[in-house]
Parts: structure tokens; sequence; C-alpha cells
């Protein structure tokens, strides 16, 4: 009877136990799928507002990438592009001579009445343009009489002849088509005059007027006088010059710290302190180092204000601190046996180093490096610091000349006062960074697999 007993009570413990592992197991379970369910919600919040915010820069910015365009018979008429014939160097006039006639010259092409040059073109296509110089000459960016002027700098043979040119309309008469003004408003707070809204609309509905592709975007500076024709190639050149400093500034001299730390540095106090404040510059803000270039490249060794050379050298120190931080970690990624191979057949540490290990370790350090240049591109704040928030109406040609860059030029036009056409060109702009950043980051991605290599 007593074992009898003593078997309903075992089986009654086990049956228990059973129950309580049951249980956990189950609020185990339980807990493995609230917390798989709660990351799972925040990757798809996360794509989500990525998703909002590039869905909301497409949605503005795709439009800008086209601009309204009036396609003109314009008349190079003598009566008004009254120039003489452009000037010929003589054989035995010198060049100073001949400079001095081709100024006078271009002189009296920049006093030639390039606005009554595109009325009457604009008269052709609305005869009320002709008694209305005014409204005629703010249907076209002010920067397309220049345009004009050039043409016929170029090849004088047009004066006396008709030719079909492409205008971009100015920036008032694109809001306009493009519906980015409210055409309900009183017509004393429109931007334009009853005139210009009546022949905008009718030139396209016509089709004088077309949604063109904007190649002024790429292929003009900025400009404060002709908005419509503003473009982003000084800021692109800039950066582009910024980056190729970075890459030959911060690249060989971060591989080249990383390599002497991880393979040659004596392990110490001093190089653990280095190693500290690597991993710290990593962290800092980057407005810090714009106060630093701005004390140490312009104040100390006299540096000119906003020029690519000054950028370049700010945005390297910067990046110094990534492609340190990534080359090591790539270096540390070799096997030791490779490195222990190459020390077992007779060759130096030096040559381990640099015959073995190193162009292993060459894919890891190509994407940090790429990675840490894409960074910097898309950096505004330390190149504010150095002065390069100036307007700069022209294109650098050496990184010495004030320059901008692109992430400053979408600061400068986010504030620009015309925000119902700047506002799209603004979103523009970013669509051309962002589309820079993903390509460098793509190519490393890229470069990565290229020449990867599975131990």
């Amino acid at each position: 009877m007593a074992v009898t007993t003593d078997a309903r009570d075992i089986d009654a413990a086990g049956s228990s136990s059973r129950k309580i592992v049951e249980r956990g197991l189950a609020r185990r379970k339980r807990n493995e799928v609230i917390f798989k369910g709660i990351g799972l919600g925040a990757i798809l919040i996360g794509i989500s507002l990525v998703a909002v915010l590039f869905g909301s820069i497409l949605y503005k910015g795709v439009p800008a990438f086209t601009q309204a365009t009036l396609h003109l018979d314009v008349t190079f008429d003598p009566a008004i592009v009254n120039v003489p014939e452009k000037p010929v160097q003589g054989a035995d006039e010198n060049d100073a001579d001949y400079y001095e006639r081709l100024l006078s010259w271009q002189r009296r092409l920049v006093f030639v009445n390039w606005n009554r040059v595109i009325q009457d073109a604009i008269a052709k296509v609305v005869p009320a343009a002709a008694d209305n110089a005014r409204d005629a000459a703010g249907m076209v960016a002010s920067g397309e009489r220049v345009r004009l002027r050039d043409m016929v700098a170029e090849d004088p043979s047009l004066i006396g002849t008709t030719k079909a040119v492409s205008l971009v309309a100015a920036a008032n008469i694109d809001v306009w088509l493009k519906g980015n003004i409210d055409r309900s408003l009183a017509q004393s707070k429109q931007q334009l005059t009853a005139l210009q809204q009546e022949w905008a609309d009718d030139l396209y509905d016509r089709g004088v007027i077309t949604m063109a592709f904007s190649s002024v975007l790429f292929t003009n500076v900025d400009s404060r006088s002709s908005p419509a024709t503003a473009g982003l190639l000084g800021a692109m050149v800039g950066s582009i010059m910024m980056m190729l400093i970075v890459m030959f500034c911060a690249v060989p001299v971060g591989v080249m710290a990383a390599v002497y730390l991880e393979e040659f540095a004596p392990k110490n106090r001093l190089t653990d302190i280095i190693e500290v404040n690597i991993n710290n510059l990593a962290a800092v803000p980057s407005i810090v180092f714009g106060l630093l270039g701005a004390a140490i490249f312009i104040n100390l060794l006299g540096l000119p204000l906003s020029a690519p050379l000054v950028g370049g050298l700010v945005l390297s120190l910067m990046t110094l601190p990534t492609v340190i931080i990534a080359s090591r970690a790539s270096l540390r990624a070799v096997p030791p046996s490779i490195r222990q191979a190459a020390l077992g057949v007779g060759a130096s540490p030096t040559q381990a180093m640099f015959h073995h290990t190193l162009p292993l370790a060459v894919p890891g350090m190509l994407t940090g490096a790429i990675i840490g240049v894409a960074q910097a591109l898309g950096e505004t704040a330390p190149l504010l610091l150095i002065g390069m928030n100036a307007f700069v109406p022209n294109v650098p040609t050496t990184p010495i000349e004030q320059s901008t860059a692109l992430p400053v030029q979408i600061y400068l036009w986010q504030g620009n006062e015309m925000r119902n056409f700047f506002e799209a060109r603004t979103a523009a702009a970013i669509l051309i960074l962002l589309a820079v950043m993903i390509s460098m980051n793509a190519f490393a991605i890229f470069m990565r697999h290229r020449f990867e290599r599975r131990w």
C-alpha cells in the first residue's frame, strides 16, 4: 500500500513538473513571437518612413527636371543688333591691339537691346506683345538675353537671319503653368500681370510653350538675377574637387595609419591613447571639424575662404577616423594563418604585410573608404564655417578659387525667398546628391564582392 502511494506521489510530481515546463515553453515561445513581431514592426515602420521621405522628395523634385520653355523664331534684326563686323587679327597687328578691338566689339554687343529682340520674337506668336514691352520681356528668363548675345558673339553671321531658338521661360511663368501658385488669388497678389497670365496659358495650349528637360540645371551656375536659369554646375564641380582632395589625403593617410597601428605599433599606453582618440574622433560632430578647419587652414595658414582646397582638407580630417577604423577591421578579418605562413617561408614582417595581408584586406578597405567619402560628400555644417555659404556665380577652375558644394547649394536654395519655384529646385538638387551617394555606396558593395575572398 505504501508502494502504491509513493508511485502516485511520483506521478503527481512528474505531472506537475511537466505542466510547469510546458507553461515555461509556452511563455518562451510567446515571448519569441512578440519579440519577432516587435522587430518586424520596427523594420516596417522604418521602411515606411524612408519611403514617405523619398516619396515626398520625388514628388516635389521630379517636376523640377522639366521647365517651361518657349520655342520662338528669333530674328537678329541688324537695326537692333547694330554692331560692326567681328574684328579679325591682321598679319602685322600685335595681340594687345587685336584684343582691345575685340573687347570693344564685345562691349557693343552688351549694349544691344536684347529685350527688343525677344519682344519681336514673342510678337510673332502674340501680336499684342508688340505694344507691351515690359510684359513681353517678363515672359523669358533674364539669363536668356546673355545666351542670345553669346550666340551672336560666337557666330556673327546670325545677324540679319531668323533662327529657331528655345528660350527658358521666366520662373513665374514656370510656377504658373505647373500650378504652384494659387490662381484664385486677387490680381494684386499675383506675380504675373493679367496679360502674362493670358499669354502663358494661350502659348501653352498652342504648344509654343512646352515643359522641356531642364538642361540648365546641370549646365548653369547659380544666379540671383535669373532664377529660372540657376543651375548646379558650380556646386557639382566644387564637390568633385573636394572629393578628389579627400580621396588623395584621407584615404592613403588613413590606410597607412591603420596598417601601422594594427601590424607594427607596439602595444603600450601611448598606442592605447591613440586608438581611444581615433574612436572618439569618429563620433565628434562634423561642425567641430569645421571650427578646427577655420582655425587652422584659414586663420593660421591663411588659405582662402570658400575654396575647395580648404573644404577638402576639412572633410579629410572628418573622414580620416572612419577610414582608419574600417581599414583596421579589414586587417583583423584576415586569418592569422596567412601572416604565419608568409613568415614561415622566410618573408619579413613588412613583406608578409604588403605582399599577403594587405591585398586580402583591400576589399574591406575600399568599402570603408568609399563610404567615408560618400559621407563627406553630404556634409554641410563644416563647409558653412569655412565660408562656403557665399554666393558664387562661377565655376571654379582651381582648388583655391571660391566655390560652393552640392549640400551648401541645397541649403542656400532652401532659404530662397522665391519658395514656390526653389522648393522643387531644392528637392531636385537633393535627388542628384542622393543619386551620387547611392551610386558611391553601390560601387563600394560591388568592389567588396568583386575582390572578396572566402577562407
